[in-house]
């Protein structure tokens, strides 16, 4: 088939991936010269530990599996820590590490002794951690270039960035350049674009834009062996039961915080995150949430953060109801996907395969 992919982002270069692989011709369309949303805006996170069961922790296995199959990318399967300070903390470690599912996300509670040998930049004072050995981590701002040029070598595979798409119909793509891009299948992978053309389209999607603000610092002169967290992540992935913890800061509470924490290639560390739920979102780069954050890895690392050399806000699209992604066929032979959220880097290479599983089926 020749298929047609609207989207430069990790979803859309994942599902012009998968069709690839399974031998057909694929056109990609961008309306950015190359993609700069959510897919290069986060942590590079393949998150596994905290998923809810049934369906999203299934698919986020199954991108796991897909991931450390990548020709051409550097996938870290080094695992991730999730720092207890409390003893509360440690209380919900504890119960998350007797899920009869346990052992399939890689959960172990490790005491202080333990965690500090598992990574030894984690200085600071803690209780003990939550180590889940299935989560990795990848180069957000390398994967899609990296997916493209392997992409390329198929000769079955052509990418046009700078062109927004204005009208779909019958299979039939037209962008702003005048030019129709014709596929026997269409796939929609905006991200947060909801509006223009997805609206015409569809106009009940259950999605909603999120906003987050992040931060990376210059080289850290020691390894982070392992992603981190703090026990804020608990509140927030629904694998865990977090009921029992005390109240957040009211910083951490107001701008909905967890602390994630991943070293770079390159040595920096990227830190975060908030999150902002409520249109019309800020225009501007809060400095508070930033402060909370450095005092928080101050805490964990036991030192003195380096410089912070970049700070940024991304924002994605996350489905309200109870679908992992958002499905619609949208018109004859073109199927929209949307709605991941912050899922969207760990699950896109299994969302991808389901996508043509699902029609093919």
């Amino acid at each position: 088939m020749r298929v047609v992919v609207v989207g430069g982002g990790v979803l859309g270069t994942f599902h012009a991936w998968e069709a690839v692989r399974r031998g057909h011709e694929v056109v990609q369309v961008e309306r950015e010269l190359e993609g700069r949303g959510a897919s290069v805006r986060n942590f590079g996170l393949v998150w596994v530990s905290g998923r809810a069961d049934g369906a999203e922790v299934v698919l986020a296995q199954r991108a796991r599996d897909l991931w450390a199959e990548m020709p051409g990318i550097s996938v870290r399967t080094v695992g991730s820590l999730t720092v207890c300070r409390t003893e509360a903390e440690l209380a919900v470690a504890k119960e998350a590490a007797t899920r009869p599912d346990a052992a399939a996300r890689g959960f172990q509670v490790l005491d202080a002794e333990q965690t500090r040998t598992r990574n030894p930049a984690l200085k600071g004072e803690l209780q003990g951690s939550l180590w889940c050995a299935r989560d990795a981590i990848v180069e957000p701002r390398e994967v899609l270039p990296a997916l493209r040029a392997e992409l390329i070598k198929s000769n079955r595979y052509q990418f046009l960035g700078g062109r927004e798409v204005r009208n779909v119909q019958d299979s039939r793509v037209v962008d702003d350049h005048g030019d129709t891009h014709e596929g026997d299948l269409v796939f929609l992978c905006t991200g947060a674009w909801h509006s223009g053309l997805i609206r015409e389209l569809t106009d009940d999607l259950p999605v909603r834009r999120v906003r987050l603000q992040m931060m990376q610092t210059a080289p850290l002169d020691e390894i982070l062996t392992t992603a981190v967290a703090d026990a804020d992540s608990f509140r927030y992935y629904p694998a865990y039961k977090a009921d029992d913890l005390p109240p957040q800061a009211p910083i951490a509470d107001e701008h909905k915080m967890q602390l994630l924490m991943v070293q770079r290639n390159h040595g920096g560390l990227t830190i975060g995150d908030t999150h902002e739920y409520e249109e019309p979102f800020s225009f501007d780069v809060r400095s508070e949430p930033y402060e909370y954050l450095r005092d928080a890895v101050e805490s964990i690392l036991g030192r003195e953060l380096p410089a912070i050399v970049q700070r940024w806000a991304g924002v994605y699209s996350q489905a309200t109801s109870d679908e992992v992604v958002v499905r619609r066929e949208v018109a004859e032979g073109v199927h929209l996907v949307t709605g991941p959220g912050g899922r969207g880097m760990t699950m896109s290479p299994a969302i991808a395969e389901a996508s043509f599983e699902g029609i093919d089926a």
